[in-house]
């Protein structure tokens, strides 16, 4: 007897497998940050006077914090391995699907590295905007404590964060959303706003500035069906915004 292990994967089996790999994900991380605003508008004091620590330490004792640290960025990840290996039941390699293999790398930095200027100068002029109008909490993009392996965790962050969001928000939803035969503006429009939405923690400002990104993000993955730049352009940003915060004078940092 010979049992049948496959069957056609359904419109509504897939459905409930977008909704399940972002619960696990950054849809978990929107809930969370829907309820960290609610919390910080309902707090006393205006939301300028609060503040939204990013790279926390974990624990007092260094060794402890590290195996923390460590342990966070590996376990994030794992999103993002279950959407690639769903996304393997589709025709085709799922890392071709999504543009996450090494097939252009000069090109793929050149255009992650534009990508990057694009989203960034602007970005520091609307995050000046958002605390001079009161949109934002007072953003730290790193409170790890003084110790040699700060900077090396901060530039995992950076690159744990943009392969997550940009394999999860990007790559893995636009294709199950075209999948369902959506539109581009819906496609486009959920994806930057669920990548406002889990930034709605550090306020307004941020939830704005990262729904634009998530626009630009989407039309250029619509375009070019690579994920691998917005990679590189994330990565490019998270390291200049920690490492910068960590190694530069705090007095710099005040329009924050």
């Amino acid at each position: 007897m010979t049992v049948e292990l496959t069957r056609p994967v359904s419109r509504r089996l897939l459905g409930t497998e977008t909704l399940l790999v972002l619960g696990l994900s950054l849809g978990q991380s929107a809930v969370y940050a829907v309820v960290s605003i609610i919390a910080k508008l309902t707090a006393e004091g205006p939301l300028s006077k609060q503040t939204a620590s990013l790279n926390t330490s974990a624990s007092t004792r260094h060794w402890l914090d590290l195996t923390y640290q460590l342990l966070g960025i590996v376990f994030a990840l794992l999103p993002v391995l279950l959407a690639v290996h769903l996304l393997s039941r589709d025709p085709g390699d799922p890392a071709r699907t999504l543009g996450l293999d090494a097939r252009r790398p000069g090109q793929d930095l050149a255009r992650g590295a534009g990508l990057a200027a694009l989203i960034g100068l602007p970005g520091l002029a609307l995050v000046w905007v958002a605390a001079q109008l009161g949109l934002n909490a007072t953003l730290v993009p790193a409170a790890l404590p003084d110790v040699w392996w700060a900077i090396p965790v901060l530039i995992l962050a950076a690159v744990q964060n943009a392969v997550l969001e940009e394999v999860i928000v990007v790559g893995y939803l636009v294709t199950r959303l075209r999948q369902f035969q959506w539109r581009l503006a819906a496609i486009i429009a959920t994806s930057a706003l669920l990548r406002g939405s889990y930034h709605l923690y550090q306020g307004f400002g941020a939830f704005v500035g990262n729904a634009v990104m998530g626009v630009v993000f989407s039309l250029f993955y619509l375009r070019t069906r690579r994920v691998m730049p917005l990679i590189i352009a994330h990565t490019l940003l998270d390291v200049v915004a920690f490492v910068g915060y960590a190694l530069l004078p705090r007095e710099w940092f005040d329009w924050l």
